[in-house]
């Protein structure tokens, strides 16, 4: 890959790095102000900038080996430069006056698996910007301004889940969130267990997705039940009074905040683990983002006696699954599962632990 003087004949002024994610419960309850449990993972993304005397930022992806230009009037048509568009661009909303720039982008986290990339990219980005232009930014607000530059200069209505879980982030720990109140605590995995993320090797593209009508229902079935957000809701029951497929996408959101709050409370592997195999069957049947991949890998892990649970991790439609399971099984377990896994004509991949990382 083509290193930053590589490409612009200088070194950078300032860097900026963020970890990926993934989700080990709490999936589509953030755009409706529900609880999540994300994990960081290994794999970074890493941005590095340098101001310019040019009238346009240059950005480039050593990943694509792509590049783009781009005024901060105008929306770049590249669809990696949008997300460096926004986070620049959430900076001048927010009264920053920003330089042209050039930026160079290199990531370890594989696009499309639902391990939050371009969370990444946004907060990785803002951090390098934070530094070069000694901001008084929190990691709240980083995650804030990331959140912002996706769901307005990249066209996704995400939560705030991925921005906050990038951010604050970086180590072994969980993140137990209040996506209304921002409210958080750090947790520890269970006890003798390990975080395994399998590929399904079928990628998605989270714009390109129904990701934005799963918001649009849960949003309708808020305005019906004549509560702010599903967030309002505690009693499953309550939701038997929607028209499907309200129902259950409303049903999907109200049971797995439960399984957020019961997950927070110092269960041994084997009892999280289950929820997390609930989480996945309610993705499935009630919210319908799973795809048959993925439910066959799922099939398959259940049936490892060293695997406490397993589901879908991030939007769906593709991407990968998170595991839990026993400490220091994880590469036999990702082995075994892949093994059957591509007997039947699939193509994934074990994306964490990485063989190629340490940590």
């Amino acid at each position: 890959m083509r290193s930053f003087a590589e490409v612009f004949g200088a070194s950078p002024d300032a860097l900026g790095d963020a970890p990926g994610r993934v989700n080990l419960l709490g999936e589509h309850t953030d755009y409706s102000e529900g609880l999540v449990l994300p994990a960081s993972i290994a794999q970074r993304t890493r941005v590095g900038v340098r101001r310019t005397g040019k009238s346009f930022c240059s950005v480039y992806s050593a990943n694509l080996d792509r590049g783009a230009q781009f005024t901060l009037d105008s929306v770049p048509s590249e669809p990696f430069a949008r997300y460096l568009y926004g986070s620049l661009r959430a900076l001048v909303d927010s009264g920053v006056d920003v330089p042209n720039l050039e930026v160079h982008v290199v990531s370890e986290i594989p696009l499309g698996a639902g391990l939050s990339s371009s969370a990444a990219l946004e907060v990785a980005t803002l951090r390098a910007l934070r530094n070069l232009l000694s901001l008084d930014l929190d990691d709240i607000r980083i995650a804030q301004l990331a959140h912002h530059a996706e769901t307005r200069y990249a066209g996704v209505q995400c939560g705030i889940l991925d921005q906050m879980a990038c951010s604050l982030l970086d180590g072994d720990e969980m993140l137990f969130l209040d996506t209304r109140s921002l409210s958080r605590r750090m947790l520890a995995l269970p006890a003798d267990s390990q975080i395994l993320v399998i590929d399904s090797g079928i990628a998605r593209t989270l714009g390109a997705t129904r990701y934005n009508e799963r918001r649009a229902e849960c949003e309708e079935a808020a305005r019906r039940l004549e509560v702010p957000t599903l967030r309002d809701v505690t009693d499953v029951q309550v939701v038997d009074a929607l028209p499907d497929p309200l129902r259950r996408r409303a049903r999907h959101v109200v049971t797995e905040n439960a399984r957020a709050i019961r997950a927070a409370e110092d269960l041994d592997a084997k009892t999280f683990g289950a929820l997390m195999f609930e989480s996945h069957a309610s993705l499935r049947d009630d919210y319908e983002v799973s795809i048959d991949a993925l439910d066959e890998l799922v099939g398959l892990l259940r049936t490892d006696d060293r695997v406490y649970g397993a589901k879908l991790t991030g939007a769906g439609f593709g991407g990968a699954c998170v595991v839990l399971c026993r400490s220091g099984a994880a590469r036999l377990v990702a082995e075994r599962a892949l093994a059957q896994y591509h007997a039947s004509g699939h193509a994934g991949r074990m994306l964490v632990p990485d063989p190629f990382l340490h940590g």
